[in-house]
């Protein structure tokens, strides 16, 4: 598995986050248990076995949907972070990482961006891309001071964005602009194959 590493920042006026999460603040919060599904929550929409844990993995396996990460009290939210996981494609997989989103039940997320995961799928927007707004095209491979996103996978940068105060988010994607929210792993389509683990959050002041 290869590992990624999402680090936004925002302003540090910006820099508070729900009060459930403050008393994790400077501690890595580990999302994932490697047992179960425990503080995440799937969309409606998503079909039945598309999520699934074995061996200490997060599958994802084909359908349409998301998991978000809602955590103990169903409440998670955050500013600024430093996000690590380990993810493993397979050919033709197409998935991606939510940051500062909510919980919907169908359709693509509306809030916040999604750091794109896809190594082989036809969509050439590839892995470490910020999905539309910073991509990586073609070839496989964003977090901030004001509001700066950067993305590394594996040591490597591919992304380094920061969201002007003028900001016109994408045609059709009102939503995507920084401001706090959650996480959520997609599965993109039926042909989606993806593992992820070892998914870590660590909030920053």
């Amino acid at each position: 598995m290869s590992s990624s590493s999402l680090r936004p920042t925002l302003l540090a006026t910006a820099a508070l986050f729900l009060s459930s999460f403050a008393a994790f603040a400077g501690e890595p919060i580990q999302m994932f248990d490697g047992k179960s599904l425990a503080g995440w929550k799937p969309s409606k929409n998503s079909p039945e076995g598309t999520y699934k844990v074995e061996d200490g993995v997060l599958q994802i396996r084909g359908g349409q949907g998301h998991l978000f990460f809602v955590g103990a009290d169903g409440k998670a939210s955050f500013k600024n972070f430093e996000f690590n996981a380990k993810v493993k494609t397979y050919p033709g997989a197409n998935s991606g990482l939510y940051f500062h989103t909510a919980y919907e039940d169908k359709g693509w997320p509306s809030q916040g961006y999604e750091c794109q995961v896809n190594g082989s799928h036809k969509d050439n927007k590839r892995t470490g891309g910020l999905y539309a707004v910073r991509d990586v095209l073609n070839t496989p491979a964003a977090p901030v001071e004001g509001k700066r996103i950067q993305i590394w996978i594996n040591g490597k940068q591919t992304v380094d964005f920061t969201e002007p105060a003028d900001w016109t988010p994408p045609k059709g994607m009102p939503g995507r602009k920084l401001g706090a929210g959650t996480f959520a792993i997609q599965a993109h389509d039926p042909g989606c194959k993806v593992d992820y683990k070892d998914l870590k959050v660590e909030a920053l002041p």
